[in-house]
């Protein structure tokens, strides 16, 4: 008997554009190693960078924001499964779902908790210590709220399991960790990437449309860069990105060595040419797809703790970790010329990859988990009493609202 998953997406996948897409990716090729049949809608619109899902099998359709014609698709449909692309689409949708097809299983992918993205930027504007004021603004009230509406939600970062359980009191039973999912890197593969000769300059990469990643562009610029530069002169700091807007183009510095690239066609060309990624987030939240990409590539970093938050465990990173401005060029530096440290750091990110991502180690229990909780959904709701209670009052609101939308326009 055929199994049917909708998947409700923010925006359309995008794996050359941002660490969202690739994720995207990874959970449906789960799912269709699981025997699911998969139908993918958003109401967003595409872009040049959007991914063809169709040369996956998978059946796309558009849908509309707050019009009933969704109820009617859904519906015809009736998935066993709906996974909800973040929060936003939980919030949109998920009264619809419950209304329509009320026994399927309701999934959220949180993509990482947004709620902590934004009491970190809220601090790094104020210039103080993330406290629990900040953590308590109103995107984690809206996340959380759909967290508990929803039967299961993916959790890419163990350090966000934390702090869900621990400062907001989220049973466990509602979370499950399922981080990137990646193939192995095998010794052939590593035996042909670029030795620490064959490569020069730094690297840093991420969607400008990222608040996350601009501010690390800016902070760059002003801050980290000029110190690294003063004793690497030569040397250039690439940085590349999709969607470049004016404000990103005008930092570009050829005398400083401070080159705006725009969009990578390749990622993979564009890591393996640099010797030294740099990630200096000072807010986000969620795995960093770009020290991923790094790792893959053979390419240490140097980061900011927030940048290698969840990332590593209990073991070495590929590189530098460190808050502090003139460390982090020290670091830089020491990477950069270091040739012993450099390859040393590189085996530890081939390390981390193939102990903590390999998508093997994860596959069988997330199957297993999906199965038990589709055959026990039941009980499983009534142990989520805050969850229905939720379903019965947040969702009239929204619900309501909705229609009122749909009737004005």
């Amino acid at each position: 008997m055929s199994k049917t998953l909708l998947i409700i997406g923010f925006v359309w996948p995008e794996p050359t554009s941002s660490a969202a897409g690739s994720r995207m990716l990874q959970l449906i090729e789960q799912f269709q190693n699981q025997g699911y049949s998969i139908t993918f809608v958003s109401a967003a619109k595409t872009s040049i960078n959007t991914y063809d899902l169709l040369q996956l099998g998978i059946t796309t359709q558009n849908i509309l924001l707050n019009d009933s014609s969704f109820d009617d698709f859904i519906s015809d449909l009736k998935p066993d499964v709906v996974l909800f692309d973040r929060f936003m689409t939980e919030e949109q949708y998920g009264w619809r779902v419950t209304e329509q097809c009320p026994e399927a299983l309701r999934i959220l992918d949180t993509e990482d908790f947004h709620g902590l993205r934004k009491a970190r930027e809220l601090a790094l504007k104020e210039g103080v210590e993330v406290s629990i004021n900040h953590l308590q603004n109103d995107t984690t009230k809206r996340e959380i709220a759909s967290i508990y509406r929803s039967d299961l939600s993916l959790m890419i970062s163990e350090a966000e399991i934390d702090i869900l359980t621990q400062q907001f009191k989220i049973d466990q039973n509602l979370l499950y960790y399922l981080p990137f999912l990646l193939e192995p890197i095998s010794d052939d593969v590593i035996n042909q990437l670029p030795t620490f000769n064959n490569r020069q300059h730094f690297v840093t990469i991420g969607n400008f449309l990222h608040p996350p990643n601009y501010d690390a562009v800016l902070y760059l610029k002003r801050t980290l860069w000029p110190l690294i530069r003063q004793q690497l002169p030569k040397i250039e700091l690439h940085i590349y990105g999709a969607y470049e807007s004016q404000k990103v183009s005008q930092l570009h510095n050829e005398k400083e060595g401070f080159l705006i690239k725009g969009f990578a066609d390749d990622v993979s060309e564009v890591m393996q040419n640099a010797r030294v990624c740099l990630a200096p987030l000072r807010f986000g939240a969620g795995l960093k797809g770009k020290l991923i990409d790094a790792m893959q590539d053979g390419t240490p970093c140097v980061m900011s703790t927030m940048a290698a938050e969840g990332m590593f465990g209990d073991l070495q990173s590929n590189g530098f970790i460190t808050d502090n401005a003139e460390v982090f060029a020290q670091n830089a530096v020491q990477l950069y010329t270091d040739s012993i440290v450099w390859e040393n750091q590189q085996e530890e990110g081939f390390n981390v990859l193939n102990q903590r991502f390999n998508k093997t180690n994860f596959e069988i229990n997330f199957s297993n988990q999906i199965e038990t909780l589709k055959g026990n959904i039941k009980n499983h709701r009534e142990d989520n009493f805050i969850g229905t209670m939720l379903q019965h009052h947040t969702l009239q609101s929204t619900k309501y609202l909705s229609k009122w939308i749909e009737e004005k326009n």
